[in-house]
């Protein structure tokens, strides 16, 4: 079988559902273009969950390729109480009330079961109900209710998620099912974990205590305190998703794009893959076609070097998940060909660190584009040789070489990366011999070709990158070169 190989950098991300729950149409997925898979926790028992891993798992193992899967947590859900008599209009101007009492809500008030809000709670902040189609503004407002009035009616109805964007939450992280969901996963052999809602970085320490090392931890952007937030919670983070639903609920729709493109050129300045997600191709949930907005709205987010996009409900619940795929995978392939692209990516770029890892990688990308090298090979343990790798965006294919298949898998959502499970190594010497070897067998140099390969030595130290060397990808003649070790 010729080596499967991306024709782009950028990754992408493909929720599974009902639509793909099966081998066939994951698999086809895959084929399309999936990097990784998102198991929704949300939807779904865990034992659907453990299927869907499983397949996953055994789709790997045919097609000898490392596949990454995220498994995202619910995070705490808000929602209100029921009505007596069904579905209330509120008019806009009229008075509202939420409180505590379980009865059947009517035309003046609802239950709203989350005590936590009404302590928080402050007169003139905004009460937000249906995804943001409702909006109210409490005048007044005890540990028991909330009094407000009406900014922008609608048809309210039972159980619809509350948004509270102007107020710090004293909510859990973890919910019990997160905490019980987090444990099944981590079990299960995920690669990552998403945590929702995250306000604080102690929300993000907190899940890392309990992980413990199983899986990488990404922390999902939708709260405005998050944004505040947001530099002590990338540093918490393994990885960022900008998950624009909920964040586009509380926050006015225009602020989002500069938001999106500041953390994501706040992920990529510290080398931490970021997610761009949610409605991306929402139209392709139901037509084989997308908008040209949304494709321009993917096309944003590439030209910006996000690490991922990523695909919801148009993979896990609509009509045409692999087109889906297939036509992000095709606008990924158009945007990285566009000659205005690679200057876009390089004039994002920031300056490196000042240690010797940051310099060995920078030297390594210089290397390669002014020596027209074939592929920056980066033998890692750990994955931070190649995470570096990644930051720098450089304009050859990268290749993350790595003995254990869990840092193959995590890898898998880093932009640019092409990874490898290899055989172990103690030496220097034999790395490069993998790392020559792979070159060829993947398709991305032949025995006439050199390639640049950076490790760090001692082998399995976090941020030891201390070693680049130049090598043809003829393996008699690295042993006749001498190198050390």
């Amino acid at each position: 079988m010729t080596p499967l190989r991306r024709q782009r950098k950028v990754k992408i991300v493909a929720t599974l559902g009902p639509a793909s729950d099966s081998t066939e149409v994951i698999r086809a997925l895959f084929l399309a273009g999936a990097d990784v898979f998102r198991l929704n926790m949300s939807h779904g028992t865990q034992a659907e969950i453990a299927e869907r891993h499983a397949k996953i798992r055994a789709i790997e193992a045919e097609l000898n390729r490392p596949i990454g899967i995220l498994a995202d947590l619910q995070g705490p859900k808000l929602r209100i109480g029921t009505f007596a008599d069904g579905p209330v209009m509120l008019e806009s101007g009229q008075a509202f009330r939420f409180d505590l009492d379980e009865a059947k809500g009517d035309a003046t008030r609802v239950q709203l079961p989350h005590p936590e809000i009404f302590h928080a709670l402050v007169p003139g902040a905004a009460l937000l109900v249906n995804d943001g189609k409702i909006r109210l503004r409490v005048t007044a407002c005890t540990g028991e209710h909330a009094d407000t009035i009406v900014e922008v009616g609608g048809e309210i109805s039972d159980r619809k998620g509350v948004n509270v964007p102007d107020v710090m939450l004293p909510l859990a992280a973890l919910s019990q099912k997160d905490r019980s969901d987090l444990e099944f996963v981590c079990d299960l052999g995920v690669d990552w974990v998403a945590l929702s809602f995250v306000q604080r970085a102690e929300d993000i320490y907190e899940t890392r205590e309990l992980v413990d090392n199983r899986a990488a931890v990404l922390a999902k952007i939708e709260k405005p305190a998050a944004v505040d937030a947001f530099e002590a919670i990338l540093e918490a983070s393994d990885g960022i998703m900008v998950a624009r639903g909920d964040l586009g609920v509380e926050l006015p729709v225009e602020a989002l794009p500069p938001i999106q493109k500041r953390l994501v050129r706040k992920c990529r300045a510290v080398g931490k893959p970021v997610i761009v997600a949610t409605q991306m191709l929402e139209s392709m949930i139901t037509s084989p076609m997308p908008t040209r907005a949304e494709v321009s709205d993917v096309a944003a987010a590439i030209y910006e070097g996000a690490d991922a996009v990523m695909l919801s409900a148009e993979s896990a619940a609509g009509t045409y998940p692999v087109q889906a795929v297939s036509m992000m995978d095709k606008v990924a392939r158009s945007v990285e060909g566009d000659e205005l692209w690679r200057p876009m990516i390089e004039a994002a770029r920031t300056p490196p660190g000042n240690g010797v890892s940051d310099a060995i990688t920078v030297a390594a990308r210089e290397i390669a584009e002014t020596a027209h090298i074939k592929a920056i090979c980066c033998f890692t343990h750990t994955g931070t040789t190649a995470l570096l790798a990644s930051r720098e965006r450089p304009r050859v294919p990268i290749l993350a070489l790595t003995p254990f298949p869990r840092i193959a898998r995590r890898l898998a959502l880093s932009w640019g990366l092409h990874c490898i499970v290899t055989e172990k190594v103690n030496r220097f010497k034999m790395a490069v011999v993998s790392a020559a070897r792979a070159a060829r067998e993947e398709g991305f140099a032949t025995e006439a070709d050199q390639i640049v390969l950076t490790a760090g030595v001692p082998f399995n130290t976090p941020g030891s990158t201390n070693i680049l060397r130049v090598a043809t990808c003829n393996e008699r003649a690295i042993f006749e070169g001498g190198a050390e070790g």
